[in-house]
């Protein structure tokens, strides 16, 4: 009997191996540092923090403590790609774990975890699912989460709001353009068609979810940087072959980390995608995708070279 049980009692160990780390991974937090060549020649740098995903709940003491300790990088600009919820009561310890980056300049979006508390499901149509886009069904019924209310706190602390809205802000000296979406996973976005700002410094479009539709629209209007969430980084990863799936229709190679995308008959605009700091309640696993936050460092266009 001992050659018969041995495999799939290794199986059964390995597996359970493999699931306990995967649990103790999503509090292991790491904090991603890229360079990103997109301002005029010549440029001072700025420090720009993206955050995304939080999917919070009240009682992820370490979480906070290690997002509130974020300020002392001193960035000189937020961006919060959406996904803040996991909790209907979660809104205090969201603010309280942005702590002083609310003292920031700092733009947001929304994602469905910003208006609708998760649900329990079954993970593995996360695996099956193509490209996850929402039904009309699901983001027409009325939101579940105090997104007003968590709006209202960040635009009182001078955070732009950039669901479906273009923005500006003044930032170390430097004059900052946006253009944002609300969440294309549950098909709220609406693209315009009105060009980059090129008067400004820096041109930059934010949205939770990299929808190519939303890529190609800001590439196309000559937005030299993107910045998105959504994907997790795909959330559990084989070491070699990366990410199992994207949770949209961008492809598996760039599910979290800094690109390019390029529309034909365009120069390409940076891209990054952060693989966020949580997870469901109800899928409270990562695999070879720590949680994360990045610390992008924008340089002149005349610097070279990129850190992951």
């Amino acid at each position: 009997m001992k050659p018969i049980t041995a495999v799939p009692l290794g199986l059964v160990a390995a597996g359970a191996a493999g699931l306990g780390y995967s649990v103790l991974e999503t509090r292991w937090f790491a904090l991603r540092r890229a360079t990103v060549p997109v301002l005029p020649p010549g440029s001072r740098q700025l420090k720009v923090l993206h955050l995304s995903d939080a999917h919070m709940r009240p009682s992820q003491h370490r979480k906070q403590d290690w997002l509130r300790g974020l300020a002392a990088l001193e960035p000189d600009l937020v961006v919060n790609t959406g996904d803040n919820f996991a909790h209907l009561e979660a809104a205090p310890a969201i603010l309280a774990a942005y702590g002083d980056l609310l003292d920031v300049p700092g733009v947001f979006v929304f994602g469905s975890n910003d208006y609708f508390a998760p649900v329990r499901k079954n993970p593995a149509k996360y695996l099956t699912g193509g490209t996850g886009t929402a039904t009309e069904g699901d983001w027409r019924r009325p939101a579940t989460l105090p997104f007003d209310a968590l709006r209202a706190a960040f635009t009182e602390r001078g955070w732009v709001d950039l669901n479906n809205r273009h923005g500006e802000l003044t930032v170390d000296g430097r004059r900052l353009s946006f253009v944002g979406v609300d969440d294309p996973h549950l098909e709220r976005d609406v693209l315009d068609t009105a060009p980059a700002d090129v008067d400004a410094d820096l041109a930059i479009g934010v949205a939770h979810a990299p929808y190519l539709r939303v890529l190609d629209q800001w590439n196309s209007l000559g937005y030299p940087l993107i910045l998105a969430g959504h994907t997790h980084g795909g959330q559990l990863r084989v070491p070699g072959f990366g990410a199992l799936v994207t949770n949209c229709d961008l492809d598996r190679k760039r599910a979290r980390g800094l690109h390019t995308h390029r529309v034909e008959g365009h120069e390409p605009s940076w891209m990054h995608v952060s693989a966020g700091l949580g997870t469901s309640p109800y899928a409270p696993v990562r695999f070879a995708c720590r949680p994360e936050a990045t610390l992008l460092t924008l340089t002149g266009i005349d610097s070279a070279g990129l850190s992951a």
